[in-house]
């Protein structure tokens, strides 16, 4: 699918709420499918990725019962496998789609049963490395096949996990800050015989470690080590109810329109502000960015709240070092587009891992910038992007990664053309109403 955007001519007014957080609908999913009894959810992503896990717990046995509601998330029960574990036919394959998540997780949760399962992924989740997530499961005791010549070194979907009644517990040190290794690793460690413990070099984000004891599973952490662990033998229990707050990822790709656009002012109410998620924010403040976070009482594991954005027509350049990258790694595309508007030389220091996600960002944000006339390189792990620059019209290829698909379509608004997005459709995997809310805030500054 191809989609143009701008030149903005309205200001983007009004509020909108943006969809269900995607990390937290993965957990919220998954451990209401592993747990004892039914739990009831609301507020969960409807999204390609999403839905991926949801196939992938229902084909081990848990019963998923999750409708659309009128805001467009999903809501319903599930039945979890809890202590009998999940159930599979021999020889099952499951499909993880795109979601990096979905396989990464489904990695630990597998490990401590045994039963053989294949996972597989679209073309872009086949590139992505599985290795920093089979290294320690293999210290645990599952063992893993590579069904592919081609999978390499970082051992790449396809592959198949045996998992093992009789996993070991260990203490681990990742040479990554990854919440998907880390939660792996955890949800294995809930079959192991004592205490797992995981360490990162840098803390990742917790919702694993949130949202475990909700289900019954006490997590040890220790902040000043970037620790996390969990005894086993343990099993999840019924949470009751879960609501899954409003993703502030999503909510960086508004906050942006609004403040490049001149005259907007939006309000994005419900968007979970977890500390580990909310790095972006931190960056825009020091930009200049006129934005107000107005917490909400906490009556779960997250702390949730509301977002409100006005057009700042100066920004200033800063320095985003590599200690706060784990907090806004999946805002950096973004990011760096607000650089482009800012004067002075902006800064992403560590950001190395955005050459395997769903695609090379980091040269693809080099690329698409410097092709709307933008000044940005990359030296290393370091990205480089000097302002203020006058934007340009151009056609950009989102590359099947949903966050470059939004990036470009709010660089339509800042440009002084528009600009063409092929593959746009990306934005499936984690915002599918993007366009339809932008025009909706759009609409109502024109009426």
């Amino acid at each position: 699918m191809i989609a143009s955007f701008g030149p903005g001519s309205n200001p983007l007014c009004g509020e909108v709420h943006v969809p269900g957080d995607k990390s937290l609908s993965h957990r919220a999913v998954l451990f209401s499918a592993m747990a004892e009894g039914v739990t009831r959810v609301a507020g969960v992503l409807n999204s390609a990725d999403v839905r991926s896990t949801i196939r992938a717990v229902t084909s081990l046995g848990a019963h998923v019962m999750l409708e659309s509601q009128p805001d467009g998330s999903l809501a319903g029960t599930i039945e979890g496998w809890g202590e009998r574990g999940p159930q599979a036919d021999s020889g099952l394959t499951i499909d993880c789609g795109n979601s990096g998540t979905t396989a990464r997780l489904l990695m630990g949760v597998l490990a401590g049963w045994p039963m053989t399962v294949t996972l597989t992924g679209d073309e872009s989740l086949s590139k992505r490395p599985m290795r920093r997530v089979i290294r320690p499961l293999e210290q645990m005791g599952a063992t893993f096949e590579m069904n592919c010549a081609a999978c390499g070194v970082n051992w790449t979907l396809p592959l198949a996990i045996r998992g093992s009644d009789a996993l070991e517990p260990i203490a681990y040190e990742s040479p990554v800050a990854s919440a998907q290794v880390k939660s792996a690793i955890l949800l294995a460690g809930l079959r192991a015989h004592g205490r797992t413990k995981v360490v990162e070099p840098k803390q990742s984000r917790d919702h694993t470690e949130l949202l475990l004891p909700v289900f019954g599973v006490d997590v040890e952490v220790e902040r000043d080590t970037c620790s996390a662990a969990v005894e086993g033998p343990a099993t999840l229990h019924s949470a009751g109810e879960i609501v899954v707050p409003r993703d502030p990822s999503s909510a960086a790709f508004l906050t942006v329109a609004a403040l490049v656009v001149a005259g907007s002012h939006v309000t994005l109410p419900g968007v979970s502000l977890n500390e580990t998620r909310t790095g972006f924010l931190r960056v825009l403040d020091r930009m200049g960015a006129r934005i107000e976070v107005v917490p909400w009482p906490q009556t779960g594991a997250e702390r949730v709240g509301e977002i409100v954005v006005r057009h700042t027509p100066v920004l200033a350049a800063t320095t985003v070092c590599a200690g706060e990258v784990p907090f806004l790694i999946d805002e950096v595309p973004i990011l760096a587009l607000v650089a482009t508007q800012a004067h002075g030389e902006t800064r992403f220091e560590g950001v190395g891992e955005l050459r395997v996600k769903e695609s090379d960002r980091l040269a693809a944000i080099v690329d698409g910038l410097t092709a709307l006339g933008a000044v940005a390189s990359a030296e290393d792990d370091t990205l480089i992007v000097v302002g203020p620059s006058r934007l340009r019209s151009a056609s950009l290829d989102s590359l099947g990664d949903h966050r470059l698909a939004m990036t470009w379509a709010v660089a339509g608004f800042v440009a002084d053309g528009a600009v063409t997005v092929q593959d746009f459709d990306a934005v499936s995997v984690s915002y599918p109403d993007f366009a339809r809310d932008i025009a909706l805030l759009q609409a109502e500054a024109g009426t």
